[in-house]
C-alpha cells in the first residue's frame, strides 16, 4: 500500500499535514498558529482560548439547523519520544511516516503522534466537507493534553457550548468510553553531596533498553517490564551482596505518563568484585529475560567500563535505590462495579529518574476511578519515599469521569454501531485520563463518550496506527452526527 492509497483520503491529508508541525507538549505554539490560520482561512468561526485552546464553529448544513450542537474535541500536543540513536528536533523537524505489514502507520524512529494528531485530523477532514449532513458542530482542539491535561484545565466555563460532546482521544475501534481514571503524579527529590570514589575502585556503566514500555494507564495491566524497576532491583541486590558499592548516577524514563522502556547506570566498585558483578549482571539478564519471554522480547543490556567521576554520598545512595525497589509498581486494584468489567481501579507507575550534580529526582504517576483511592495510593507512594528521606510533592492532578447512567448520547452511539458494522461495540471505561474528567466539572450537564481508531505502542517509538478502523471510525461518526436530536 502506498500512503496516497489510505482512506479516507480527506483525514489522511490533514494527519500528513498535522505531522509537518512541531507540536511536544507544553511548545505547541506552531499548531495553535496553524490552527488559527486553517479555521480563519475557511472562514469559520475560529477562537483561541487565554490557555491555547482553540475551537472552530462550523454551522449546521441545510435542514439540519434545529439538532443539537455536538462537540468533537482532541488534544493537538504529542508525546515526543524517539528510539536512543536516533537524530531529531521535536522543536523543529517533521514525523516521518511509513506503512507495515500494509496496514498500519508508523514513524521513522520516532512516536507517530496519532495519540492525538489523528483526532485532529478527522476533526479538520469533517470541518473541510462538504458533502457530509450534520448539525451544528464544535471543533476544539486543546494543547498540554500529555503532561497534566493543563489545557482542558485551564478552559473556562462557556468556552464550548454545545450539548453533546465526541472525545476522539481513544485507542481501540469498537471500543465506547464511558468512564475514565483520574490521576496525580509524586515528585520525590533526594539532595546530596557528591564526593571522590575510594582509591582501588573501577567504574561500570549498566545500559537497559528495547523493553515494550507503553502507557502507564491503559498498558500498566498488561505485565511489562519497567526498566527502573528492573534495574533499581539489580542495584539493590548488589549494594546488599558487595560492601562499598558506590553509586554515581541513575537516568531512566522521559514521560510521566510513560513506562520506561530504557535507562542506565553508573557505579563504582571495589577492583576485586569487578569480574563478580559482571557476572551477576549476566546472570541477573538472563532471569529477567526469561519473566518477561511473553511480553519483552527484545531487550538489550550491557555493562561496561567507564571513566571515573564523583559518586553520592553513601547513606543517601542507599536510600535511593531501596525506596526504588520498595515502591509499588503496577496494578493496585481492579474496580467493584461489574458494569466496567474488570478494570483496573488504581495503579502507580515508577516513571522517570533523574540524576544531576546534587539531586537525584524520582516521578510517579497515580491513577483512580475512585478518588479517594487515588489518595490513598498517592500517601503511600509518598510515604515510601519520605521514609527514605526525600522532599515529596504530589501534583494537582485531574478528576476522574463517572459513567452516566442514562446517557442519550452512548444511546445514538451504540445504535449507529450496531447498524453499520452488524455486532454490538464494547462500552468500558479506560484507566488512562482523559479530558472529559475535567470537562464534566466545567460542563456538569454535559453528555459525553469517547472513541477513536485502533492504536498501539503510544507513548513509544514502535507506536501504530491501523489503518483500516480509521475508516471505520470515520463513517461511524458521520453516521452518528446524521442521528443527533432536535433540540
Amino acid at each position: 500500500m502506498n500512503k496516497s492509497e489510505l482512506k479516507p483520503a480527506v483525514v489522511f491529508e490533514q494527519f500528513a499535514k498535522i505531522n509537518q508541525i512541531p507540536r511536544p507538549s507544553k511548545r505547541e505554539e506552531k499548531m495553535i498558529a496553524y490552527l488559527k490560520e486553517w479555521g480563519e482561512s475557511h472562514k469559520l468561526e475560529t477562537k483561541v482560548d487565554e490557555t491555547g485552546n482553540v475551537i472552530i464553529r462550523k454551522p449546521a448544513t441545510p435542514g439540519m439547523e434545529n439538532r443539537k450542537t455536538v462537540i468533537l474535541q482532541s488534544h493537538m500536543d504529542m508525546v515526543c519520544d524517539k528510539l536512543v540513536d536516533y537524530d531529531i528536533d521535536f522543536d523543529n523537524d517533521p514525523i516521518k511516516t511509513y506503512i507495515i505489514d500494509e496496514e498500519w502507520l508508523t514513524a521513522e524512529g520516532t512516536t507517530l503522534g496519532a495519540d492525538d494528531g489523528i483526532g485532529c485530523a478527522i476533526e479538520l477532514a469533517l470541518l473541510e466537507s462538504d458533502d457530509i449532513a450534520h448539525g451544528p458542530i464544535e471543533c476544539v482542539f486543546t494543547r498540554d493534553e500529555e503532561t497534566g491535561l493543563t489545557g482542558a484545565e485551564g478552559m473556562k466555563a462557556g468556552f464550548m457550548t454545545g450539548d453533546y460532546l465526541i472525545n476522539l482521544d481513544s485507542e481501540d475501534e469498537g471500543e465506547m468510553f464511558v468512564s475514565c481514571a483520574g490521576g496525580r503524579n509524586t515528585t520525590a527529590t533526594f539532595n546530596f553531596k557528591r564526593e571522590e570514589a575510594p582509591a582501588g575502585y573501577f567504574f561500570l556503566r549498566a545500559q537497559l533498553k528495547g523493553l515494550v514500555g507503553g502507557h502507564s494507564g491503559d498498558d500498566i495491566n498488561k505485565q511489562r517490564a519497567n526498566a527502573i524497576k528492573l534495574l533499581s532491583r539489580f542495584l539493590y541486590t548488589t549494594i546488599n551482596r558487595y560492601d562499598g558499592v558506590r553509586l554515581a548516577r541513575f537516568d531512566s524514563g522521559k514521560m510521566h505518563n510513560a513506562i520506561p522502556r530504557d535507562g542506565q547506570f553508573v557505579i563504582a566498585v571495589p577492583n576485586a568484585v569487578k569480574e563478580n558483578v559482571k557476572a551477576d549482571w549476566n546472570v541477573f539478564a538472563s532471569d529477567v529475560e526469561d519473566e518477561f519471554h511473553v511480553t519483552d522480547t527484545q531487550m538489550v543490556w550491557t555493562m561496561e567500563s567507564t571513566d571515573p567521576e564523583t559518586v553520592i554520598e553513601p547513606a543517601v545512595a542507599r536510600n535511593i535505590i531501596s525506596a526504588l525497589q520498595a515502591v509499588d509498581n503496577g496494578v493496585y486494584a481492579i474496580c467493584q462495579d461489574p458494569a466496567l468489567n474488570g478494570l483496573v481501579e488504581t495503579s502507580s507507575n515508577v516513571a522517570s529518574v533523574v540524576t544531576s550534580d546534587a539531586q537525584v529526582v524520582v516521578v510517579s504517576s497515580q491513577r483512580s476511578n475512585v478518588m479517594s483511592n487515588l489518595d490513598n495510593m498517592c500517601a503511600t507512594i509518598g510515604a515510601c519515599f519520605k521514609l527514605a528521606g526525600a522532599e515529596v510533592v504530589h501534583s494537582d492532578g485531574y478528576p476522574a469521569w463517572k459513567m452516566r447512567s442514562e446517557s442519550v448520547l452512548q444511546k445514538i452511539v451504540v445504535e449507529s454501531y450496531v447498524r453499520l458494522f452488524g455486532k454490538q461495540p464494547i462500552v468500558r471505561g479506560i484507566h488512562a485520563g482523559l479530558e472529559c474528567g475535567l470537562f464534566s466539572e466545567r460542563y456538569p450537564n454535559l453528555d459525553m463518550i469517547s472513541f477513536g481508531p485502533t492504536l498501539r505502542f503510544v507513548h513509544t517509538p514502535d507506536e501504530r496506527l491501523h489503518i483500516p478502523t480509521v475508516q471505520m471510525v470515520w463513517d461511524h461518526l458521520v453516521d452518528v452526527l446524521k442521528n443527533i436530536p432536535t433540540i
